[in-house]
C-alpha cells in the first residue's frame, strides 16, 4: 500500500483523536482509521470518554468484515489490557487485520505492549508515523503522564490598562479541550459540563490560597489531565515559580497608540515565548510555551 495513503489516514486519525480532548482523562484521546487491502476507508473513530469503547473498537464495529487483510491506522500504541473494555489488540487480531500503523508508544501499555502481542499474532506493525503530528493532540496527556500532575494552561487578557481576566465568550469555546478549569479566585469546575463519567473524574474540594504541588497532585489524583488556569498576576506567581505552568494563552487587546501600564510583568512571564498566534473578534489570541537557554534564540 503507497505510504501516501497511510499517512493521509493517519493524518485523519490524529483529526479524529482531537475530538476526544477535554473528555478521554484519564484515558488519552485517540483516533482510529480502518483501510480496507485496497486502501479505501472502511471505518473510523476516536475515543470518547473513559468506560466506553476505544477508537479501534468503534473503527472495527464500522468496518466489520471489510477489515479482514486491510490496515488500521492508530494514533497510540492499541492497548493490551482488559479493563472496562476489551483489549485493543485483541480486536484488532480478532478482526484479522493484515497491518497496524502507529504513531506513538503508550507509556501505559502492560507487559509487553500491544505492538509486540501484534507482531507475535502476525500482524505487520510500522511505529512512528507522523508521531510528531500526533503528539499535538495526545501531547498533553502524554506530559502530565511524566510529570504526575495535569497539563497546565494560563490563561490571561492583556490590554493597555494591564492584566486582567480572559474574554468571557472566547474562554466559553476555549475551555472545552480541557478537563477542569480552576480560577485562582475561588471556583474549580469542569471544562465542559457532563464531559467525563462521574466515576471517572472527580474534583477535589479545593480552597484559596492554592499551593502549586497540592493542588495539582490532588487534581491528577482525581483524574484531570489537563487544566486550564485563570487568576492575576499576584495568584499565579507561585504557579510560575514552580514551574508547573506549561502554556500561556493571551488574549491581546492591546490598541495603537497607547502607552504602556504596570501589570504584573511584561507581556509574557519571563521564561516563555510565542510560538503562534490567531486573529479574533476581539484582539489577537496568542500562544507561548517555556523555553531553555538553548532554544532562546531560535528562529
Amino acid at each position: 500500500m503507497p505510504s501516501s495513503v497511510i499517512t493521509d489516514a493517519m493524518r485523519r486519525a490524529i483529526l479524529l483523536s482531537a475530538h476526544g480532548l477535554g473528555s478521554t482523562s484519564p484515558n488519552p484521546p485517540v483516533g482510529c482509521v480502518i483501510l480496507d487491502s485496497n486502501g479505501v476507508i472502511v471505518g473510523e473513530g476516536y475515543h470518547e470518554r473513559k468506560g466506553e469503547s476505544h477508537a479501534e473498537a468503534h473503527a472495527l464495529r464500522a468496518a466489520g468484515a471489510r477489515a479482514r487483510g486491510g490496515t488500521a491506522v492508530v494514533t497510540l500504541e492499541p492497548c493490551n489490557h482488559v479493563g472496562r473494555t476489551p483489549a485493543c489488540h485483541q480486536a484488532l487480531i480478532d478482526a484479522q487485520v493484515a497491518n497496524v500503523a502507529v504513531a506513538l508508544i503508550d507509556p501505559t501499555s502492560r507487559g509487553e505492549g500491544g505492538i509486540a502481542l501484534l507482531r507475535r499474532a502476525g500482524v505487520n506493525v510500522e511505529v512512528g508515523v507522523l508521531a510528531n503530528e500526533a503528539r499535538l493532540v495526545v501531547g498533553p496527556w502524554l506530559d502530565a503522564l511524566e510529570a504526575r500532575r495535569p497539563f497546565t494552561t494560563l490563561a490571561y487578557r492583556l490590554s493597555a490598562s494591564g492584566i486582567s481576566s480572559a474574554d468571557s465568550a472566547l474562554l466559553c469555546e476555549r475551555r472545552h479541550q480541557f478537563d477542569a478549569v480552576l480560577d485562582l479566585s475561588g471556583f474549580l469546575e469542569e471544562g465542559r459540563a457532563g464531559a467525563h463519567r462521574p466515576d471517572v473524574m472527580s474534583l477535589p474540594g479545593l480552597r484559596p490560597p492554592y499551593d502549586p504541588k497540592s493542588t495539582l497532585e490532588a487534581l491528577y489524583t482525581g483524574g484531570v489531565r489537563s487544566l486550564l488556569l485563570l487568576g492575576p498576576p499576584d495568584m499565579v506567581a507561585p504557579f510560575l515559580v514552580s514551574q508547573t505552568i506549561d502554556r500561556i494563552e493571551v488574549e491581546s487587546t492591546l490598541v495603537t497608540g497607547s502607552s504602556q501600564q504596570e501589570s504584573g510583568w511584561e507581556c509574557l512571564p519571563p521564561g516563555y515565548r510565542w510560538t503562534s498566534f490567531t486573529r479574533t473578534r476581539v484582539g489577537v489570541l496568542g500562544y507561548a510555551v517555556q523555553y531553555n537557554d538553548t532554544s532562546a534564540n531560535v528562529n
